[in-house]
């Protein structure tokens, strides 16, 4: 049963919904509407207006992914207006949506709620492919020919572990001040993952860490460089970002609370 806080469509009022929104990134100009690119908030809300009589359904989601980036746990909400129950919604909208989006484990919330302002906790995989020419590995992955030094970039990477002034990895921001939980550097084979949670992150600020954690790896670079870079809150290795299509947003954290009741996101 839903809150009472949460009207039914049938009530008069429009119910609010969460649901996890996954995507291949590679042809879009990102997560966020722009004029005249292909986005993926543009593509959830066409398909939510031919849903909703033609009006324009608003999407929020937790993390406004760039250009190439893909996503396996984006948490969106919106308030749908229509006529359609929950069910009858997520059946229509895999019928409507592209084949590079999904949408998964739609639930009702709270009608106020905003992802980006209540999650706690986001999760970011970078994948580097460390070995010959793979066309299609590397669509998800970045190829990197050469040796790299996992276990220095490993020890590297604890150097940003914490809550530090990330101006340096994100450039300009009001507020530049960021929490780091983990960033884990891990080989399986030819295959190098670098997972990255925290509070929030600025705008490349990820793959501005992939970027100096390579220089670590290919042997240009120090934990101790690292680390002063970071202090320094100037912009690391002359602004270095790895590119957008070895990036993938995985999980999006939230409050107990707030994880109650849907189950599935």
């Amino acid at each position: 049963m839903a809150p009472k806080s949460v009207k039914s469509a049938r009530e008069g009022g429009p119910v609010r919904y969460r649901a996890r929104v996954e995507y291949d990134g590679t042809d879009f100009a990102g997560f966020q509407v722009q004029p005249g690119s292909r986005t993926v908030q543009g593509e959830l809300e066409v398909a939510l207006s031919r849903l909703s009589g033609d009006r324009r359904v608003v999407v929020h989601a937790a993390g406004r992914t760039d250009a190439g980036v893909h996503a396996t746990g984006q948490v969106i909400a919106f308030s749908y207006p229509g006529p359609l129950s929950m069910s009858q919604l997520q059946a229509a909208l895999e019928a409507l949506l592209p084949r590079d989006i999904g949408i998964h484990g739609l639930a009702r919330v709270e009608a106020g709620f905003q992802p980006r302002h209540e999650a706690t906790r986001r999760e970011y995989r970078y994948t580097l492919w460390n070995g010959p020419r793979s066309p299609l590995r590397e669509r998800y992955a970045l190829g990197v020919r050469g040796r790299l030094d996992v276990d220095a970039m490993a020890e590297a990477a604890n150097a940003l572990v914490g809550r530090h002034d990330f101006s340096a990895f994100g450039g300009q921001h009001r507020q530049p001040i960021r929490s780091l939980y983990d960033v884990r550097v891990r080989r399986s084979g030819r295959t190098i993952t670098i997972d990255v949670s925290g509070d929030a992150f600025l705008r490349h600020m990820v793959r501005s860490i992939v970027a100096a954690l390579l220089r670590v790896g290919r042997g240009e670079a120090t934990r101790e460089d690292v680390a002063v870079a970071l202090g320094s809150r100037r912009r690391a290795f002359a602004g270095a970002v790895a590119p957008p299509h070895g990036l993938c947003l995985r999980r999006v954290g939230f409050e107990p609370r707030l994880e109650q009741g849907s189950k599935g996101t």
